[in-house]
């Protein structure tokens, strides 16, 4: 019999991947918590929440309940117009957690285009009012998707290398390392200061596809800060770390100073199904609240606010403000940090940074990159452990279901104690 990996080979193209170096695919059969299953029966531990969307483990029951009950009533309606029950309890429900001054949702359906909504609400928002703000600003080697919005306002890289000629032109700040927070927050305050600046975007604490590169709240309090001072629109892109990455619900509850818009993904439905939001304030939103036809957001998807999807965000949701959930994230956390501290002085390690639920740990090397060779040697070394982890180039990372156990965390940590010792 044809295997499913087999078959893939012949017609499947896949993400990310250099097809004729990754040629072949492994089949999954099942979800099953932490576990993902192939079809010859093995059982990976799913250490990266599969591209970080998995909040509370792979086939949930009660999310897989809740999915059906709404499949069975109303499985997907036209939102120009129109409206339902899901859609509306969703947005009422976020709202309630939500940074403060958040009050309207619009739906998406991926991260991508939740940013790339942002984007245009933000450059629409200005010419609506009159105002000649047509600049974006973003931190160095920043990732904000994939369509042509998100790559432009993404840091340049081997991501965008195809496309650079395309995208339109952003100005770019350092990024706040233990060296360069000064410089980085005289940076953007030298670029406000023009009193061009549309928006500044940020992935808060962490930016994820650049290496899990980590900073202070403190510094991001200070940008949002600034941005308020030079009426600057601040979007929040909390694709990765929304729904309790870092530790609090939000990565921007760890400040003072609130976004104007924040972009979710990912966790937004516990990895079951897509779903982006680009939620605002109300002053964002009265710009567009007019007479004046040409004033309206003129963005939609066919499957925006898909009822079932909502469903399952829904139900996430309802897991994710258990105590039990709060638990699970901040035990977790305290197990990150034993096993940091327990490596971090390992010659073979140049660096070791924590957020929430979030490790990191960085491979001394003279060349960091994406494409370094230690990445595929790793990715070989921990698929033989049963582990699915995706590292960084030279950089490996834990960002797991919040069901994991502390056995599960454990074993982890044993392999990546094993391969600093072999590779």
């Amino acid at each position: 019999m044809t295997t499913i990996k087999e078959r893939d080979r012949q017609v499947i193209w896949h993400p990310y991947t250099p097809m004729k170096v990754w040629p072949e695919a492994i089949a999954i059969v099942k979800g099953d918590g932490v576990y993902l299953i192939d079809e010859d029966g093995n059982r990976y531990i799913d250490a990266i929440s599969s591209w970080w969307v998995n909040l509370h483990g792979h086939s949930h029951p009660y999310i897989t309940q809740k999915v059906s009950e709404q499949l069975a009533v109303l499985e997907h309606c036209i939102f120009a117009g129109f409206t339902h029950e899901p859609a509306v309890r969703l947005a009422e429900r976020l709202l309630e957690i939500l940074p403060k001054g958040i009050k309207k949702i619009f739906y998406s359906d991926n991260g991508s285009t939740a940013v790339e909504v942002a984007i245009k609400m933000s450059l629409q928002y200005w010419n609506n009012k009159g105002a000649k703000k047509k600049k974006l600003v973003a931190l160095q080697n920043a990732y904000h998707g994939d369509t042509f919005g998100a790559m432009a306002v993404s840091g340049r890289s081997v991501f965008t290398d195809a496309f650079t000629d395309f995208l339109f032109d952003v100005s770019f700040i350092p990024f706040p390392g233990k060296d360069s927070e000064t410089e980085s927050i005289a940076a953007l305050e030298n670029i406000l200061r023009q009193g061009d600046v549309a928006a500044f975007i940020i992935e808060p604490l962490v930016q994820g596809s650049a290496g899990m590169c980590m900073y202070s709240a403190a510094i991001l309090e200070q940008y949002f800060q600034l941005c308020k001072k030079y009426e600057t629109i601040i979007i929040a892109d909390e694709v990765m770390t929304g729904f309790g990455r870092t530790g609090p619900l939000f990565a921007c509850d760890q400040v003072s100073t609130a976004p104007d818009i924040v972009c979710l993904s990912k966790g937004l439905t516990g990895g079951t199904m897509p779903l982006g939001i680009t939620a605002t304030t109300q002053e964002i939103f009265d710009a567009f609240y007019d007479d004046d036809r040409t004033k309206t957001l003129y963005h939609g998807h066919s499957f925006t606010a898909n009822p079932t999807i909502c469903a399952a965000a829904l139900a996430s949701l309802d897991l994710l403000l258990m105590d039990s959930c709060t638990e699970s994230r901040y035990r977790i956390i305290d197990a990150h940090k034993a096993f940091g501290e327990s490596v971090k002085t390992h010659p073979m390690i140049a660096d070791v940074r924590q957020t929430g639920t979030i490790v990191a740990v960085e491979l001394q090397t003279d060349n960091p990159s994406y494409h370094h060779s230690l990445r595929d040697v790793m990715y070989r070394f921990f698929l033989d452990k049963k582990i699915v982890m995706r590292p960084l180039g030279n950089i490996i990372y834990i960002l797991p279901p919040y069901c994991i156990s502390d056995a599960e965390l454990e074993y982890i940590y044993k392999c990546i104690r094993e391969m600093l010792e072999n590779i």
